[in-house]
């Protein structure tokens, strides 16, 4: 397997492992968790380091998967004082933890290969030089952590699937049937520290976080169900890996998480600007569409209060209609003609008359 093909499977592996929960820190609203797990969880490190004194040691993801549980729970010991908002209380605790390791590197650990750089931004070139040999299979570790890390995910999320469904839209109704959403709660802010601390090492805080939360957002502007956004969440996330490294090889000297996380972006982007119900662009026309209808609405109902009046031929003109109802002469046309197609007007001698089913659509409008 080339080197390149290896960085692009790591690279894709992070994204669905970190997709996967991502899109239920997106949906409960907590989408600087992943940031905050994802700078404290150097605080666990450094700790287990000082510890153990072996940068090999498994304390050291043991220590950082606790450091990022800890992160949690400090932020929900502050919510719970009701002095501070959930926002303000992560945004307290993960500055703290993660100064504090940074000085802890730079004071006592300086001659250690901690490089607080490469913890922020990851370099994944790097990813193929350090490898692992299981089942005589040799691939770089990347591959084999977040391997197991995406697999944890998918059979945990199987498994638990209807329970974190349910305290994800109601936690109100499942507490009362019985399903502990604080424990649901903690599994998931677990979960999701144990895939930042397998990612991280490979890619950076920094992409982790865009893994994590940009292509659930993403998937949220395309649809409304649960299902369909893990799947397109884990899409658009390898989607955006692939595309960036590619990005990156093209533009050359380029860090390759930096431009896979700017990919995420440009994907958000795009489903912002265009999603077929939610982006930019359909709200624009749904306000046009809006406006149209409304404007036929008003002819209509315009037409049928003064159908059989004394003043209907003057009332019922289509030079009336701009002074009576405020319209540009453009605008009038316009609407007169699309109500001429949708057969609920006839003109006759310049003048505007009602159908049967123009007449029919007035009443109904009058009625509501």
């Amino acid at each position: 397997m080339s080197y390149q093909l290896e960085i692009q499977l790591v690279a894709a592996l992070v994204a669905a492992a970190c997709a996967l929960p991502g899109v239920f820190l997106v949906l409960r609203r907590m989408s600087l968790v992943s940031d905050a797990i994802s700078h404290t969880v150097l605080f666990g490190i450094i700790i287990s380091f000082a510890i153990v004194g072996d940068l090999d040691s498994p304390l050291l993801f043991i220590g950082a998967v606790l450091s990022g549980v800890l992160t949690v729970s400090l932020s929900e010991v502050l919510l719970r004082t009701r002095l501070v908002k959930a926002d303000a209380a992560i945004g307290l605790v993960f500055p703290a933890l993660f100064s504090i390791a940074v000085i802890m590197i730079s004071r006592d650990f300086s001659g250690v290969h901690i490089d607080t750089d490469a913890v922020l931004l990851g370099e994944l070139a790097f990813a193929p030089f350090n490898r692992s040999t299981v089942l005589g299979l040799d691939l770089p570790k990347g591959i084999w952590v977040m391997g197991a890390v995406l697999l944890l995910n998918v059979v945990l999320i199987a498994v638990f699937y209807k329970e974190l469904k349910l305290a994800t839209f109601d936690a109100g109704l499942a507490a009362a049937l019985g399903f502990a959403p604080a424990v649901i709660h903690y599994g998931l802010m677990t979960t999701v520290s144990v895939t930042v601390v397998g990612a991280f090492d490979h890619v950076g805080a920094i992409l982790v976080v865009a893994l994590m939360i940009a292509p659930p957002a993403t998937a949220y502007l395309l649809t409304d169900r649960l299902s369909r956004m893990l799947i397109l969440s884990v899409v658009i996330g390898v989607g955006a890996a692939l595309s960036g490294y590619w990005v990156a090889s093209w533009i050359g000297n380029v860090n390759i998480a930096g431009a896979m996380a700017t990919m995420t972006g440009v994907f958000f982007l795009a489903a912002l600007i265009f999603a077929p119900e939610r982006g930019l662009l359909a709200k624009r026309l749904e306000r046009i569409r809006r406006r149209q209808r409304f404007a036929v609405e008003m002819l209509l109902v315009h037409l049928s209060r003064h159908e059989g009046s004394a003043r209907e031929q003057l009332e019922n003109s289509l030079n009336h209609l701009t002074g009576e109802l405020n319209w540009k002469a453009d605008f009038a046309q316009t609407t007169v003609r699309r109500a001429d197609q949708q057969g609920l007007i006839e003109r006759q001698n310049g003048h505007l008359q009602l159908t049967n089913i123009g007449r029919q659509t007035a009443e109904q409008i009058l009625a509501r």
